[in-house]
């Protein structure tokens, strides 16, 4: 009855001091695909935001504490050898420590500028300076400023504070060695395998739709899936939209057979050469493939009011959080908040910058 009228006084404090509460502890960010490489292979890319992990460096994981708002953790081809790296969050969606420094628009050369002075405050063990001194080149920038380059929807759900530990204690244990493989250790494999871990069998690849391969979007899937089915879990979406700016609008994410299927660049040579499979790629989409992640979406969450968001959700869900007492809505002028915003590996109050 108390955790009852705990989530009532939240909500009533959330609608009075600005936005809808969610409740949840991890989501699964689906990203849209983008660029030359999203052009060819539209399967996007999947993340996960854990609200009470945070990070001492992107790779060792602790407990968040007061005031601290988590980090993103995805799996990564090829940055330093490392198999997953975690960001917090503001940094990860803007490349910038405060909201405030998020611009309104922003061009290629500006997305650069931003990631590489975030880098070269917090990032040099993982992408250190070129011989001659320069910005290296690498895939590094996947790391930070994920919303200049495509719009990001979220699917969040409520976890234990047990399986947190035991998350932070399995991934801070095991070699963190790159795994990456397309096909069988994508990042969605270890999306997959994340969330499996607090909610065993819960997601499940698909077959027909993506021919084996574990997509971003059947991930997604899934999850919705699996939140129908337990109505008792809290669940809640949002989409965080794409920066305005000069580069490329981010696309719809697509599977496996949908790629071929929708593509005329696919599909068009595939009817000529071998049409049978044109018709059975059709078939697995229209049975097994159809998903819009648009559909799902209850709120757009941008720089300006993030904050608030996410730090009552915080102020809730810390584990020193007792449920006595209301939730405090925080003051985005507090000294101590201030204080600490200098470090995002310490302050994940960062969020005054993004979503998850």
């Amino acid at each position: 009855m108390r955790r009852l009228m705990k989530y009532r006084m939240l909500s009533l404090l959330l609608f009075f001091f600005g936005g809808t509460p969610l409740y949840a502890d991890m989501a699964l960010l689906l990203h849209q695909p983008h660029s030359t490489f999203g052009f060819f292979n539209p399967t996007g890319h999947a993340a996960l935001y854990l609200s009470r992990v945070c990070a001492e460096s992107p790779m060792l994981l602790r407990r968040c504490e007061n005031g601290e708002m988590g980090v993103v953790i995805s799996r990564y081809n090829r940055v330093a050898g490392y198999d997953w790296l975690a960001i917090p969050i503001i940094p990860f969606l803007y490349a910038v420590d405060n909201p405030e420094q998020v611009p309104e628009f922003v061009g290629r050369d500006g997305v650069l500028t931003l990631r590489d002075a975030w880098r070269r405050g917090y990032l040099l063990d993982v992408a250190p300076d070129a011989e001659d001194g320069a910005i290296p080149k690498g895939d590094w920038t996947q790391l930070v400023g994920a919303a200049y380059d495509r719009k990001i929807y979220g699917f969040m759900i409520e976890t234990t504070e047990a399986d947190d530990e035991a998350l932070i204690e399995m991934l801070n244990s095991r070699a963190n060695k790159r795994r990456f493989n397309i096909v069988f250790q994508n990042c969605a494999d270890f999306v997959k395998d994340v969330i499996n871990f607090y909610y065993p069998k819960s997601i499940r690849r698909n077959i027909i739709a993506d021919a084996g391969i574990t997509t971003p979007k059947q991930v997604t899937k899934s999850f919705v899936g699996f939140s129908r089915r337990n109505p008792g879990l809290r669940f809640s979406t949002f989409m965080v939209p794409q920066v305005s700016g000069d580069l490329g609008r981010s696309k719809a994410v697509r599977g496996v057979f949908e790629t071929i299927v929708m593509s005329k660049k696919y599909v068009v040579p595939l009817v000529v050469l071998s049409p049978w499979v044109a018709v059975g790629g059709v078939v697995a989409y229209v049975t097994e493939g159809r998903f819009d992640p648009e559909k799902h979406v209850s709120m757009v969450l941008k720089p300006v009011g993030l904050k608030e968001h996410l730090l009552a959700f915080s102020e809730y869900a810390h584990p020193e959080h007792t449920y006595d007492e209301p939730p405090v809505t925080v003051d985005p002028d507090e000294p101590a908040i201030e204080a600490a915003a200098g470090d995002p590996w310490t302050y994940n109050g960062f969020l005054e910058n993004t979503p998850y």
